[in-house]
């Protein structure tokens, strides 16, 4: 006797009810796998893009807003702090190394970063095709850039001013030229145009005259990216900036840690949902196997009489209940899938981020298990009655 057809058979006999069962389970396991995924890969990319900046020093006001736009490039600066100032933090004896830049323009979205060639080894980014910049209005691009955009080395363009796509006014004075192609990263450099100070400088200067390299004494940054020689500036240099200067300190572990902290409510108020979905299903699969056993049991007494053990239908009650776990898993990976591929598109069209699934193999076998587990379970109960059945009482139609 073939368990497997047998089974299948079975569900073909009550297709809205299998269908409804299959759609809450896989409901269910696309839902977790989603919420635990995306968590994962965000938290996973915001880690990663901070390359082990201990501190941003800028403009006073949010100091998330100020990680969030000068690390991850995510948000609207806080403002612009003076470079001559920031120097002399960048000589402070407890500062490794600090790193300008100076935000504030676009090409189609993407943001121009003014900054020094050290900031691209900071992103651990590596060229792909070309050189670095060298002088005024020479770029490189990340490889989100090039490849959105189609641009090649020896490629001009006209970058926007502000931050907003489709911006009016335009430093068509000042064409850029793609100089070098970045390697991808899967970091946030992928999607930004980087320069040195200089040209955003020049291209910001509202004084008439040529555009010559000078001291820019009285010129702006938005911000500071500063890694610590060791423990002791993390303790001191902060407070000793937020108390005795205009400038605002913000540690940007510290600030995403909070960010995480404030979204994980948010998350796993919807994985418990999701659970709850998940235990209805277990439910609904003991009602499907249960009413099965009750309605069919006069065919299961027939299979006891022509010699198939208790065993055997036992197998077979499980079976019906495996293979609407097994649908429903395929199918809520499915869901799980296109759900993230929808959120990724999203976010690649609103932040210009490219962002990639990671390795999600144990959270598909934790989460087949536990739904192995839910069937097993549903099964146990459901083939209650197989114990207690009175083969010639049912046959004899007897009540």
């Amino acid at each position: 006797m073939n368990l497997f057809k047998l089974s299948i058979l079975n569900l073909k006999t009550k297709v809205l009810q299998t269908f409804l069962t299959v759609l809450i389970l896989s409901l269910s396991i696309g839902l977790l796998l989603g919420v635990k995924q995306l968590n994962k890969v965000f938290e996973n990319q915001l880690q990663q893009s901070l390359n082990g900046i201990d501190m941003v020093v800028g403009a006073k006001g949010s100091p998330l807003q100020l990680v969030l736009s000068a690390v991850l490039h995510i948000d609207n600066p806080t403002g612009n702090i003076s470079y001559k100032e920031a120097k002399k933090i960048a000589e402070n004896r407890f500062v490794g190394s600090a790193i300008p830049i100076s935000i504030g323009d676009n090409y189609k979205g993407y943001k121009l970063v003014g900054t020094v060639p050290e900031y691209i080894e900071l992103q651990k980014a590596t060229l792909a095709q070309g050189r670095l910049f060298s002088k005024s209005f020479e770029v490189v691009i990340g490889s989100a850039v090039a490849k959105s955009l189609n641009l090649t080395i020896g490629d001009t363009f006209s970058s926007a001013h502000g931050l907003i796509e489709n911006a009016i006014e335009e430093h068509s004075e000042n064409p850029l030229k793609v100089v070098g192609i970045l390697a991808p990263t899967q970091n946030v450099i992928d999607r930004l145009i980087v320069l040195d100070l200089e040209s955003i400088w020049h291209m910001h200067e509202h004084h008439e005259g040529s555009a010559e390299i000078h001291e820019h004494e009285n010129d702006e940054v938005t911000a500071l990216l500063v890694k610590f020689k060791n423990k002791m500036g993390l303790l001191q240099l902060p407070r000793v900036i937020n108390e005795n200067t205009n400038f605002q300190a913000a540690l940007p572990k510290y600030e995403l840690d909070k960010l995480f902290q404030f979204t994980a409510i948010a998350t796993q108020a919807i994985s418990w949902i999701a659970l709850a979905i998940l235990l209805v299903s277990g439910i609904s699969i003991f009602i499907s196997l249960y009413r099965m056993v009750l309605e069919r049991s006069k065919e299961l007494a027939l299979i006891r009489t022509y010699g198939g053990s208790r065993t055997m239908l036992i197998l077979l009650v499980f079976t019906e209940g495996l293979l609407i776990g097994i649908l429903s898993f395929g199918v809520g990976i499915l869901i799980a899938s296109i759900g993230l591929q929808a959120v990724f598109t999203a976010v690649e069209e609103t932040y210009k981020q490219q962002i990639y699934l990671l390795n999600y193999a144990q959270d598909l076998l934790e989460l087949g298990l536990f739904t192995f587990a839910l069937i097993v379970f549903a099964t146990a109960i459901a083939i209650i009655p197989i114990f207690k059945m009175d083969i010639s009482k049912i046959l004899s139609n007897e009540k």
